[in-house]
This record gives C-alpha cells, structure tokens and sequence, in this order.
C-alpha cells in the first residue's frame, strides 16, 4: 500500500513539474505570425474563417473571410486566406493580388507568407521555401510556420522533411489538427502505411464531428485497395456534411476502381446537382471525365471537358479555361490526335498571354509549350525535333530550378528514349521522374518490358494498376493497360 501511496506522490509530482515547465515555455502571442488589421471586428471575422479553412470547410469560410476585408480592405492575410478558399482560379487569383498589393501594409511575417505564396504560384517553389524558412526562424513556436514549411517539402516531393515539419507543428500544438492530416499524407507517399493510419486516427479523435477526417482516413484505405471501407468512411463524412464534395468524388473513386463506373457517374450527379458554386461542379464534371477516360470512353470525356470550359468561359477565366484546353489536349494525345492535341495546347498558351495573370506564369506558359510540341514531335517520329524542343524544355526549368519541372523533364527524355528504343537511357531518366505520377511508372514498365526483364516490368505494372488514386487523367489514360500488359508477361 505505502508504495502505491509513494507511486502516487511520484506521478503527481512529475505532473505537477511537467505542467509547471510547459506553463514556462508556453507559446505566447509574441510568438505568433501577427495578424494585421485596423479592424478588431475584421480580425474576429478572420479567425472564425481560419478555423473553418483548416478543417477544409472553403465554402463555410468563405463568407467569414469575404466580411473580414470589407471590415478591412487592406487585411491582407485575410485576402490571401480568401483566395485559398475561392471557387474559381479567377477568384483565386483576384484575392492573391490584393493580399500581394497589400504586403506592404503589414508585418513582416505576413509578407513573408505571402510573398513566399506568390512564389509557389509563379512556379518557383525553392524561392517561397526561402521565404517560409525566414517565418520558421522567426517565429519557431508557430505552428503555422512550420506547416506551411512543411507543405512546401510535401508539395516538392521531400516528404522526409516535410514529416519532419508537421511534427515540428505538434511539438508546437498537440491539438493543431491540420498538421496531423498532412502527415498522414506525407507518410502515406513514403509507403509508411501504419505511420498514416495513427496520424488520421489521432486527426479523427481531435475533430471528430467533421467530414475531413473520415474522408482522409477513406482515401488511405483507398490507397491500400480496402475499397468497400473505404467507401463506408466516406459515407461517414457525408452523413456529417452532405455537401462535402471530395467524398462524393472519393466514393466515385472507389467505385470506378471496382469497374463500376455508371455508379460513379451517378454519385458524381448527385454532387453535381446539390454543388454550390462553379468550383463545386468542376469538380464534379472533372471526376466525371476521368471516369469516360478510364472506360475507354473519350468522346464523353471531352464532352465533360467541354462543360468545364464553359463554366470558366461564363466568367472569362482565362486560367481555368487553359488548364480545360490542355486537358482536351491530353485527351487527344492519348488517342492519338496529336495534331488536334497541339492546336489545343497553343490555344491554351494565347488565352495565358492575352489574360492579366503575372509575367511569370505567361513565361511559364511559354516555356512548357515545349514539352508540348516535343511529345507531338516524338508521336510523329521527329526525333530531331523532340530533342530540341526537349532541351529547350530542360534548360528552361533548371534556369527556374524548378522541382517539380526539372522531374518532368526528365519524363520528356525517357518518353523520347522509350520511342527511340533506347531502353537503359529511359529507365535513366524515368527513374529521376515524377513517381508519384502512375503514368510514369508505367513508362519503366514498358522500358523494363523493352530490356526483356519481365519481372521488374511485371513489378511496375501492377504499381502502375494498382496506384488507387482519386480521379486523375494521367492514372486513367494507363490503368487499363498497366493490367493488361501485367497479364501478358
């Protein structure tokens, strides 16, 4: 008895020290990203649609965010949080130039953030780390600091620090919930399939009567081919918010992986009949295309295409309307339209350089027509104009040191090198590719396929198959053929 007694003085003790050395070190507001406003009703706004954004709660946050800048037109943090939950790439970039406009007016590490995001948008991604390194030395108690960082590592395919990071942000604050969600992800991508499982679980346990948790937690089980579980998380998402549109499109995703694709459809319907805004029905009409595409169905694939475009043409959405021609293009390609392929992706790069979006994109644009024209020229036999064009291309993105980019360059040479039967260059150079990308792990398989090492090819078509990824066209142009050439060898 008297040592459980003295068990019991221990444990009260320790507790009692612990307490006292966390109340020591606690985070106060000075360790915080400020938030600038003359607005104390404007800041009240901000916080309100800050805590609906992090729970991915867009359309709900949006109204808060819409009353916090006209409170203060010049609460630049509260535009720049707006722009992330706009429902059109118009609106999006609308707010993102007001927040930039309005920089200047706050404090630094407000600018920082947003200038560290413009960055990211004008696809120079190691510049915005620059600037979301400086917020993590300036304020390392902020949890935000870190998971924006950490998104960054996330976003570049660096998930070792990116994980480092969000764990970073729960030293910070256990009850952070964003930060387990993306870690959930980023261990996800290393294969680390329990690590993700605990993160969404604990997620799930922080908010429990919000739909993103489930709907995470869905789409790992998803990823594991656990698809009736899968489905029956995502219903539990959507018995908490009817209107959360990433499970209506998980549940179709999971029902075209089981072959069922009219059922797909028809939940993607349904999400298209109750969506909200033009955003919410993109979405929708996007998923819907994927499924046409994976079912060998191009002609209503580019019907959906078509709808899209027309939702961003009501608006003159110059970059929506864009992404639409070079997804009409890359339906196309794959059925081996090139030349109509090329028409689409010129159009697409006009419509950029014609618009107001900044000089870096219309530059990137540019230099992505590239790629373009050397995939065409690769489809025709030129191979002398595919390696040009390919050059150009990679010159271009190490110039931008661009991640993300110089991967994709690297997928141009290999897809060049497979048409060439230059099989070694091409597993060279896919291997140094994008391989959270199916389509790509397909293109090793067929590589391997050409060197006649049928088990590594057998090996990459099944991963290539089997990816479970939500709707995607670069999975659906090759699901099918992965599984087919997995049965031929």
């Amino acid at each position: 008895m008297k040592r459980h007694i003295l068990q019991e003085y221990a444990r009260v003790f320790t507790t009692f020290a612990l307490l006292v050395a966390w109340v020591g070190c606690a985070a106060t507001e000075d360790d915080k990203i400020p938030i600038t406003t003359s607005s104390n009703e404007a800041k009240t706004y901000y916080l309100q649609g800050r805590s609906l954004s992090e729970k991915l709660l867009g359309q709900d946050a949006r109204q808060y965010f819409e009353q916090a800048v006209a409170k203060d037109p010049n609460f630049a943090t509260a535009h720049l949080s707006l722009a992330l939950v706009q429902p059109t790439a118009k609106g999006f970039f609308e707010s993102l130039n007001k927040a930039v406009a309005a920089a200047g007016k706050v404090s630094e590490g407000e600018r920082w953030r947003i200038l560290g995001f413009e960055a990211g948008v004008n696809a120079n991604p190691l510049k915005a780390r620059e600037y979301y390194q400086k917020l993590v030395q300036a304020y390392p108690k902020d949890e935000r600091a870190h998971f924006i960082l950490g998104n960054n590592f996330n976003n570049q395919q660096e998930y070792a620090q990116a994980v480092e990071h969000y764990k970073k942000a729960i030293e910070v604050a256990r009850d952070f919930s964003p930060a387990y969600n993306s870690l959930g992800y980023a261990q996800r991508s290393l294969e680390n399939y329990t690590e993700a499982e605990e993160a969404f679980k604990k997620y799930t346990e922080l908010i429990p009567n919000d739909p993103n948790p489930h709907d995470s937690y869905a789409e790992l089980l998803m990823k594991m081919g656990r698809y009736d579980e899968s489905i029956a998380e995502y219903q539990k998402a959507l018995s908490i918010d009817p209107n959360f549109v990433a499970s209506h499109v998980g549940i179709a995703a999971n029902l075209m992986l089981k072959g069922k694709h009219d059922g797909a459809r028809a939940q993607l319907a349904g999400c298209y009949d109750m969506a909200r805004n033009d955003g919410e029905r993109r979405t929708a009409l996007a998923a819907m295309t994927v499924t046409y595409v994976d079912e060998g169905n191009e002609d209503m694939a580019m019907t959906e295409l078509k709808k899209q475009y027309e939702l961003g043409k009501k608006i003159d959405d110059a970059a929506a309307m864009a992404g639409d021609l070079i997804s009409m293009g890359n339906v196309l390609y794959e059925t081996g339209k090139h030349d109509e392929a090329l028409d689409r992706y010129k159009k697409a790069a006009r419509l950029i350089k014609d618009s107001n979006l900044s000089q870096e994109i219309k530059d990137n644009t540019e230099l992505n027509q590239h790629y373009f024209v050397a995939a065409v020229a690769m489809k025709k036999k030129d191979f002398s104009t595919a390696k040009a064009e390919s050059e150009e291309y990679r010159k271009g993105v190490e110039a931008l040191n661009n991640p993300n980019q110089i991967r994709r360059s690297h997928e141009l040479a290999g897809m060049i090198a497979i048409h060439e039967q230059n099989y070694e260059n091409a597993l060279e150079e896919l291997q140094q590719a994008n391989l959270q990308n199916p389509y790509n792990l397909y293109r090793i398989a067929i590589a391997y396929e050409g060197k006649g090492d049928k088990e590594k090819a057998k090996e990459y078509c099944m991963k290539a198959a089997k990816y479970n990824t939500l709707p995607t066209l670069n999975y659906a142009f090759i699901r099918e053929k992965a599984e087919m050439l997995h049965g031929a060898l």
